[in-house]
């Protein structure tokens, strides 16, 4: 079965940092692209980015880029999402994905349809 386990959420004051982790059972880790996802109190879900775990590459959301990066560790089966510069506005349950597609591009990327199975979310809450 194709389980993914979200670690490393917690409270952290704006302008820090977090590290979230993915770790991925069940399936090829480095043949499908993996996404993170956000839902913020009272918002619908949104895309974060994701990376295509062949070659590394990532997609970021325009609310993040600059200031998040997602990486992998194939070996591993594990993706990361380090968040910096934080600011209340990322206070959300943030989500791993695995999309089994091969296409990669920002409208996939970033959007839920595409993706297959699902985390259970951590909680990253920044205070002001």
């Amino acid at each position: 079965d194709v389980q993914l386990q979200a670690s490393g959420g917690g409270l952290v004051q704006a302008g820090g940092s977090l590290r979230l982790s993915c770790a991925a059972s069940g399936f090829t880790f480095d043949d499908y692209n993996l996404g993170w996802f956000r839902q913020a109190p009272g918002k619908e879900r949104e895309g974060v980015g994701c990376i295509r775990s062949s070659d590394g590459s990532t997609i970021y959301a325009d609310s993040v880029k600059g200031r998040f990066t997602i990486s992998s560790d194939n070996a591993k089966n594990t993706v990361y999402l380090q968040m910096n510069s934080l600011n209340v506005e990322d206070t959300a349950v943030y989500y791993c994905a695995v999309d089994r597609g091969t296409r990669f591009n920002s409208y996939r990327c970033l959007s839920q349809p595409f993706y297959d199975y699902w985390g259970q979310g951590t909680q990253v809450t920044v205070s002001s």
